[in-house]
């Protein structure tokens, strides 16, 4: 039981990564209707932002709270991919809004490859590693749980908190949900949907960099490559919650987590994947719209 308990802990910690991911999945595709498949790229650019700033401050100062030093590593990497994401939209998706739906996919994959390449470069390819950031561990009955996936857990929880209410209880989320229904109808009664959209990729990127952050911290390193299968999951926990759901893609990210930590912890590590994508075209054969997600209506 002990064993049991331990790994829906560490799924708990994985899914939460893969769940702030999978928000700005949701965000973009509710809006616009475009999978933006340079999000994963995204995060992993965030884990570097937040890989740099740990070293200079290491480099600048003796001794820095760990606390404060999560924080600005934070914020520093929220700044950089929403610039990145804000510039990804408007030079490369927003020329392709009203073109048919595969020249802005295939513009999401080119930015992907593009993003990856640039830091391969400017970084080297080989394996980023940092010391341990939080090290302490609090052991209960048995059970070990880390103040790292403590943090995890709060801090995503915290954010899906802050964004629902953002999106259900502000101006801005009107705006965004008047977007989703219909951008033409939207621009006609006053909302400015290219900022809205805009914004959108601004907040996804933001909670990428969280993401990164928090994976560096949980994991210590970080690579250049490190952003297509975690981006891979985490579209899988959108589409598994429900695409459009900010509750549904945080709790897809959190069925991923546990599925592939439970089938690690008892079966081979080696096909852990293809159990989480097995679970997905279950799930997905009778509820085709996600476990929270809506049925599209046609209107006609």
């Amino acid at each position: 039981m002990q064993y049991f308990v331990q790994q829906l802990i560490n799924g708990l910690t994985l899914g939460s990564i893969y769940g702030l991911i999978a928000i700005g999945y949701t965000m973009v595709y509710g809006i616009i209707g475009m999978i933006n498949f340079a999000h994963g790229d995204i995060f992993m650019v965030g884990a570097f932002a937040a890989l740099v700033v740990f070293l200079i401050l290491g480099a600048l100062f003796y001794s820095v709270p760990i606390v404060l030093a999560l924080l600005i590593m934070m914020i520093v990497a929220m700044l950089l991919t929403s610039l990145y994401n804000w510039t990804i939209e408007k030079v490369a998706y927003r020329p392709l809004r009203g073109s048919f739906r595969l020249a802005p996919l295939i513009t999401a994959i080119g930015m992907s490859i593009a993003l990856s390449n640039f830091i391969q470069v400017t970084q080297g390819p080989r394996n980023k590693p940092i010391p341990p950031m939080v090290s302490q561990v609090y052991n209960i009955n048995g059970i070990s749980v880390s103040l790292k996936q403590i943090i995890i857990v709060i801090v995503t929880a915290l954010l899906l908190a802050l964004f629902w209410y953002l999106v259900n209880r502000t101006s801005l989320g009107r705006a965004q949900r008047a977007c989703e229904q219909d951008r033409k109808m939207a621009a006609l009664l006053g909302v400015d949907v290219d900022r809205t959209i805009s914004i959108t990729f601004i907040m996804g990127a933001a909670l990428a960099a969280v993401a990164g952050t928090l994976f560096l911290m949980y994991y210590g390193v970080i690579a250049f490559s490190d952003g297509f299968v975690p981006g891979v999951k985490a579209f899988t926990a959108a589409v598994l919650g429900g695409i459009g759901s900010l509750p549904g893609a945080v709790l897809g990210g959190l069925l991923i987590g546990f599925i592939e930590s439970m089938w690690s912890a008892y079966f081979s590590i080696d096909y852990k994947d293809v159990a989480a994508f097995s679970i997905l075209a279950i799930v997905l054969i009778f509820l085709p719209s996600g476990i929270l997600g809506r049925p599209e209506v046609e209107k006609v």
